[in-house]
């Protein structure tokens, strides 16, 4: 779609704010994402992009809630309080990219975000101005969360970041794969292009013992746990922190051989080898969720930067966190390609001695498509395009998920479990990956697996009491809800059908759920329920059907959805929270 001179002229309103001179474009000066330059080494870095190689639509969060010390701080700020904290102007393009406020009528003015192909043009851009002095980092969740991803095994995307140019990542769903997969991509495809780099993941006793597949088999590293790189004179070091908990939010048998942790005092280790190796700059590649990583930041010293992933945190500006040994630049880029961060540093005698930091917005309308990109993307989505196009739906209202609680897309799954394997519940997990559609749009089988392209998506049918069912609820709650960001296990709170409840954030696990009705009448803690769920993390018979059959079959019945009524509990104890808005 393209912008009325109304909309362009909004667009140079808030170029400030948004970290690119789009008052040079209007003048035909300069290309809107021209951004001053500073500094000798220039680092990029983009994460949790879940497979999305086209332009998408993305609204962000407006539960975000924050415990304890983290309540009032980013990146547990949403709306109104998001852009008064950052200083955005409402109702702009950056608002837009940033908060889930006027999401319909901003994406119908601004038209969607991210595609490979118009983030390869910014990437290529960023390199030609700043010649010889860039890396492009990824922190994973690259690998899964589209259909053709799933299809091929991730090789779409794979071949996508190569072609893109990325130079090291690290990795969370990539693990979902398998570890024969996982091994055969970092070790061979990627051995002359892309460093994948973990320094947490290590070989369980058992398997170092019986000397199964690792870089290093005496200290049981699986992967590479950093890289030294020369850019413009100035000796970096990246070591790699992927997903700590991927043993208990995925299934653990994908990865029987693999042991993670956080390993906050290996990091040190690590960080003072290669301090001592010469490294003058260090960073810390990461998906631990940006909590973690400001945790992380606190304990650990001599890191100047963590570039992290995982909680899909657009954030515009770094937090600097002080430890021990000095500060450290946190650094979260959101999520689905929608932003590229740009971090030009000036080293000398050494060390970092200054920044400037750019979160750029990847807008598909302000920036032309790559066509060697585009080529490539055409061709691997041509063999499902049949598939892909398939049009189960429309929908008349909109479609999201992201959030604590509950979106949307998730209800409409809920929804589905229910009716079609004929459950008193449902749940469906609390993941933070997913598109989103506008009303009038076509919910095709391309978008219903952005929502549900997993490894292990068997759709589920089991019985349980009412005490299991609030205890199962009552681990979730605290996996998010738990002060300490160490023990937030895994993603937001699962989904809910049919199920009504209280929560109060603040309270122990065991209390934090209250009031739970089902029809109408108190959960009865003796009597047993027939609940419908998906992506079990324990094996399950290839007999089940799979989750995107379930839903296409009620998609298919239904072929409007009017209205959906997100299930979202009452929540207590956080009035006032800036995290949390019910507008």
């Amino acid at each position: 779609m393209s912008l009325t001179r109304r909309e362009f002229l909004q667009l140079l309103a808030v170029s400030a704010a948004a970290g690119f001179d789009l008052s040079a474009h209007a003048q035909n000066k300069s290309n809107p994402y021209e951004i001053p330059d500073f500094g000798n080494v220039t680092l990029m870095h983009f994460t949790d992009c879940h497979a999305q190689l086209l332009p998408v639509y993305f609204r962000e969060p407006s539960f975000n809630i924050g415990i304890g010390d983290a309540n009032g701080r980013a990146p547990h700020l949403v709306g109104d309080a998001f852009l008064k904290h950052f200083n955005v102007a409402p109702g702009t393009l950056e608002s837009y990219a940033y908060t889930y406020l006027d999401f319909e009528k901003a994406a119908r003015q601004y038209g969607k975000v991210g595609g490979f192909a118009h983030l390869k043009t910014l990437v290529d851009q960023i390199r030609a101005q700043r010649p010889n002095r860039s890396l492009l980092l990824d922190s994973g969740d690259t690998w899964q969360g589209s259909a053709t991803a799933l299809w091929t095994k991730g090789q779409d995307m794979v071949d996508a970041c190569k072609l893109l140019g990325v130079d090291i990542m690290t990795g969370h769903w990539e693990f979902t794969y398998g570890m024969d997969r996982v091994h055969d991509i970092v070790n061979n495809q990627l051995k002359d292009s892309i460093e994948f780099v973990a320094q947490n993941v290590m070989l369980t006793e058992d398997a170092q013992f019986a000397e199964k597949p690792a870089f290093d088999l005496d200290s049981g590293q699986v992967f590479k746990p950093y890289t030294m790189r020369e850019v413009n004179g100035v000796k970096l070091a990246i070591i790699g922190q992927a997903f700590p908990y991927t043993t208990l939010a995925n299934p653990r048998y994908m990865v029987e051989d693999w042991s993670f942790g956080i390993r906050d005092e290996q990091a040190q280790k690590y960080i003072d080898e290669v301090r001592g190796k010469g490294a003058q700059l260090v960073v810390l590649l990461s998906h631990n969720g940006m909590d973690v990583d400001l945790k992380m930041a606190s304990r650990v010293s001599g890191a100047d930067v963590i570039l992290g992933g995982h909680t899909h945190d657009g954030m515009p500006k770094p937090t600097l966190v002080s430890n021990k040994g000095g500060k450290t630049l946190v650094v979260n880029s959101g999520s689905n390609a929608k932003f590229l961060s740009v971090l030009d540093v000036q080293v000398k005698d050494g060390k970092m001695q200054d920044f400037r930091f750019h979160m750029m917005p990847v807008f598909s309308n302000l920036l032309p498509a790559d066509k060697e990109m585009s080529a490539h993307i055409d061709k691997v989505r041509a063999p499902y395009k049949d598939k892909l196009s398939e049009e189960l739906a429309v929908t008349e209202t909109t479609l999201f998920r992201r959030g604590n609680f509950n979106g949307t897309f998730d209800q409409l799954i809920v929804d589905a479990l229910m009716d079609v394997r004929g459950a008193d519940l449902a749940f469906s997990p609390g993941f933070r990956w997913g598109t989103s559609l506008l009303p009038g749009d076509a919910i095709t089988m391309d978008r219903l697996m952005d929502q549900t392209g997993i490894t292990y998506a068997k759709s589920t049918l089991n019985e349980m009491n009412g005490e299991l069912i609030k205890n199962i609820l009552e681990d979730i709650a605290d996996n998010l809800f738990n002060v300490d960001p160490y023990y937030q296990m895994g993603g937001d709170m699962v989904r809910i059908g049919g199920l009504k409840y209280t929560i109060d954030p603040t309270q122990k696990i065991g209390k934090r759920l209250s009031n739970l009705e089902l029809n109408g009448k108190p959960l009865d803690a003796s009597k047993t329920y027939m609940v419908a769920g998906w992506a079990s993390v324990n094996p399950q018979p290839d007999s089940l059907p799979e989750v995107w059959d379930v839903v296409a079959e009620y998609l298919r019945d239904k072929k409007v959805i009017k209205e959906v009524n997100a299930n979202v509990p009452v929540v207590k104890g956080i009035e006032g929270n800036p995290g949390m808005s019910l507008s």
